[in-house]
């Protein structure tokens, strides 16, 4: 996947092809997304339908994350929603900042190469299912549209990255109050008053009798949004039920109540090309849902847009794991939303602020910047940080006047300084820098301000979820070896997989013990859980087996041994183990197991088949337990494969189909180097994704002494 931003601006054709797919399937919204050129990111490159500000929380969108376009273009596959329903259950940080009834889907670009996805919105009365027709006509409408990326590849003229997107019109529209057609005769004579209002949801039109429901003149109107030239109607309910009506295209109500008793139902017929409004008075009819009663104080509320875009974002924050995801989550989604050119994110760490990542800073002024100390004057962000308030500057000229050395450092032309706060205490700081001056309306300052709140708790959490995968991974890999001892005459390659859900910690593990000159011990074990008692348990036992394991004591006695040390212990955790004892000297391999998985054997002309050998109880529950042996001729080429029972566990499939299957794996795989065959494994078991188990595997091979 590489970026398509490198040539000429000649995207007509595209533009055209694009327009008419969105049409001939009978969507109502739809969005071109091209790779940007790193690969990482789909760019929003052209709208159809919709006014760009109902898509500023979806102008980027990284490759990766949970979002219906990503998946298409990552997995190259179309990706149907048929309701908000299904959406919500399949994409909720979508479904939060999209609450209204619809279907879409999502396909692939591609053509020679992935080019980036197309996204097609339906009103939600279309049938919930997509035939295989639509599918296949999406899908040749999209090689289509790679077609015409190609040729212009070929030619240089890729759509360069200019202002985006571009918004494609979807039908007639403009101001038209002035001349008295057939329709305006007919709509004049309609009783309340009927009125228009383009896509972007300026009035485009206004009848006499709306005109004094609405207590304004039609020429002071005209062009004007609603929300902003009638303060009544300035609050985001009102504009919500307008996105409302574009996105879903469908009937929508609601009641406003003209200063200071007058109240107004609100008809909104939606189509392709805007919104006809009927207004009709309702009497002494109380409304049925949130009302304005006028505003109060110097700030009016944030647009509607604006809070789905801060919903949008916080939905992402609560995703978010590691100081690293809240920094890309920030650089990704929250700079494009807000148009920055520069990211510093800063936590505050022994009186000192560390900078933990940023974006669009040169490396000379990040070494500046870096490790201030808390009550710095040098830049606001000490400032800021003490007091809890942010600070914008929307020129060079304001910066410079109260902190001149730091105007210098970046090169930036304004700054937006966030205190990140959690509970009163400081936490680090976020600024977002722009290249060019920029005025922070009242409403951005809010919203920002909002959003420095989400970051500060996402990055609190962050921080605390690194400390702890951290200490889990240093436990970790202190219980188990760091290194397999080289033995003469064995080939040795192991892996430990840790679970996906919780703390990457868990009580699987595997040695490999020499036993002299002549002998060595390979073992495996499982304690039951994948937590900090586990993972202590499993040290436990592990040094006991060691220790036994000296005394030169045979399989079925060190498991016993083990096994009543577990017991006296009084753990509430049961372990599983397996215990292997190669004597090449004899050319015989004993083993011993207590109620874990056979091992696969693989002889040297490829058959592999687990070891048929009589089971023993898990460790741990009853003092006396006996361990049966099984012996092995040791032959050159003879592989064993040991495994914890995450690798062979699946919802559904029964325990010896999946142990027969592994065994059929490893007949198959043709990797000498072992490590590769390990890699093979895993990935033909289906474990490189999510687990909710450990896995552990150790492979030995026998050679020529």
């Amino acid at each position: 996947m590489t970026g398509v931003h490198e040539g000429a601006t000649d995207v007509e054709a595209l533009d055209t092809a694009f327009a008419e797919t969105v049409r001939r399937t009978g969507a109502s919204t739809g969005a071109l997304y091209l790779f940007a050129p790193d690969g990482r990111h789909l760019t929003l490159e052209a709208l159809y339908g919709v006014p760009s500000e109902l898509a500023a929380p979806w102008t980027e969108v990284a490759v990766d994350a949970p979002a219906p376009v990503a998946d298409a273009a990552r997995e190259d596959r179309i990706v149907w929603v048929g309701s908000h329903e299904e959406l919500a259950a399949a994409y909720p940080r979508t479904a939060v900042a999209l609450p209204y009834p619809l279907a879409l889907a999502a396909a692939p670009i591609t053509g020679v190469r992935s080019w980036g996805a197309l996204l097609l919105v339906w009103p939600a009365t279309r049938p919930p299912h997509m035939t295989r027709r639509e599918r296949g006509h999406i899908a040749s409408s999209c090689g289509r549209l790679a077609r015409l990326l190609e040729e212009s590849a070929d030619h240089g003229a890729l759509p360069a990255p200019g202002d985006r997107p571009r918004v494609l019109p979807a039908g007639p529209s403009g101001p038209s109050a002035g001349p008295m057609s057939a329709a305006a005769d007919f709509a004049e004579r309609l009783p309340g008053g009927s009125c228009a209002l383009d896509l972007a949801g300026r009035f485009t039109y206004l009848s006499s009798g709306a005109c004094e429901l609405l207590g304004r003149a039609a020429d002071r109107l005209v062009g004007t949004l609603p929300w902003q030239s009638l303060r009544w109607l300035d609050d985001p309910a009102y504009e919500d039920r307008y996105r409302a009506a574009v996105i879903s295209r469908q009937h929508v109500v609601f009641t406003a109540c003209r200063p200071p008793d007058t109240w107004l139902d609100f008809h909104l017929y939606p189509d392709a090309s805007g919104i006809s409004v009927r207004i009709v008075p309702s009497g002494d009819r109380l409304p049925s849902g949130p009302v304005s009663r006028g505003t109060s104080g110097a700030g009016a509320p944030a647009r509607a847009g604006r809070l789905y875009q801060l919903t949008h974002l916080a939905a992402a924050l609560t995703e978010v794991v590691g100081v690293q995801d809240v920094i890309d989550l920030v650089a990704d989604q929250i700079m494009p939303a807000f148009g920055a050119h520069g990211l510093v994110l800063s936590t505050a760490e022994a009186g000192r602020l560390r900078i933990t990542g940023h974006r669009g800073y040169t490396p000379a002024a990040i070494e500046r910047l870096d490790g201030l100390p808390l009550d710095t004057g040098f830049t606001p962000a000490g400032r800021v940080l003490a007091s809890g308030i942010p600070a914008f500057f929307a020129t060079l000229e304001e910066m410079r006047r109260l902190y001149p050395e730091a105007a210098l450092v970046s090169g930036k032309q304004a700054w937006a300084f966030l205190p990140l706060i959690v509970s009163g205490r400081p936490v680090g700081c976020c600024i977002l820098s722009y290249d060019r001056p920029h005025p922070f309306p009242a409403e951005e300052r809010a919203v920002l301000t909002s959003l420095a709140g989400l970051v500060a708790h996402a990055l609190d959490r962050a921080r605390l979820y690194d400390t702890k995968l951290g200490l889990a991974h240093g436990l970790q890999q202190a219980l188990l070896p760091r290194n397999l001892p080289p033995v003469p005459g064995l080939r040795v390659a192991a892996r430990y997989l840790p679970a996906t859900r919780g703390m990457d910690i868990g009580g699987d593990f595997y040695d490999l013990i020499p036993l002299g000159d002549t002998a060595v011990a390979a073992v495996i074990g499982d304690v039951q859980g994948h937590d900090v008692a586990a993972a202590a348990l499993m040290g436990q036992v592990r040094t006991a087996v060691r220790a036994h394991s000296a005394l030169d004591a045979t399989p079925d006695q060190v498991l016993a041994r083990t096994n009543r040390l577990l017991t006296d212990l009084g753990a509430d955790l049961f372990v599983s183990c397996l215990y292997a004892r190669l004597d090449f000297a004899a050319g015989r391999m004993t083993l011993a197991g207590a109620g874990h998985p056979p091992p696969i054997l693989r002889r040297l002309e490829g058959e592999a088949r687990p070891v048929d050998m009589p089971p023993g109880p898990l460790l741990g529950i009853e003092t006396d337990a006996d361990f049966p042996l099984t012996g092995i001729p040791l032959t050159p080429g003879l592989m064993l494969a040991l495994y914890t029972d995450g690798l062979i566990e699946r919802p559904g499939v029964d325990l010896d189909d999946s142990i027969a299957d592994l065994a059929r794996q490893l007949a198959r795989t043709s990797e000498r180097d072992l490590d590769a065959l390990i890699d093979s494994l895993v990935a033909n078991t289906g474990t490189r994704g999510p687990r909710v188990d450990d896995v552990a595997l150790l492979v030995l091979q026998c050679t020529a002494r």
